[in-house]
């Protein structure tokens, strides 16, 4: 090995790098750039697709949350029609009463039916619930646990 003398060195070694290869320095600079484009764009497509999975899940819950109002509603206007055409028959046979016994026990028979509608009703309604409850969470359950198990060992 040849060592130089004070003498003999040149400022281009004192300050030059000689593994210095600006051509490599591109090359790397232009793989790491590719590299952080790549990954960019994989991550890009990725926030898409969640995005839109996302999206269908909440117009999916929506769908459910409107079709099972309309339900419920349903299920509400025909129990509110029953109970007021009951109502209607009651009064028309309280017209043709003739004595006080008589209106006990009509009084009596109307109000045990509507006890037991009531309670049927209410059942009804409670099961209708029920299931536009499940409906509606359905579709966020099945997104979480599909989200849960790409998270899973």
């Amino acid at each position: 090995m040849v060592t130089k003398t004070a003498a003999q060195t040149t400022p281009a070694d004192v300050f030059g790098f000689s593994a210095f290869d600006p051509n490599k320095l591109g090359a790397g600079f232009r793989d790491a750039a590719e590299k952080s484009m790549s990954q960019s764009r994989d991550a890009a497509q990725k926030f898409k697709a969640l995005a839109e999975e996302q999206t269908k899940t909440l117009e999916t819950t929506l769908e459910q949350a409107r079709s099972g109002s309309i339900e419920l509603g349903l299920k509400t206007i025909e129990a509110v029609r029953a109970n007021a055409d009951a109502t209607l028959s009651h009064f028309e046979a309280l017209l043709g009463i003739r004595s006080v016994s008589e209106l006990v026990e009509l009084q009596s028979a109307f109000l045990r039916r509507q006890v037991e509608t009531s309670l049927e009703q209410a059942k009804a309604l409670q099961e209708t619930t029920k299931s536009v409850a499940e409906r509606v969470a359905k579709p966020s359950t099945e997104a979480a646990r599909k989200a849960m198990s790409a998270f899973s060992l």
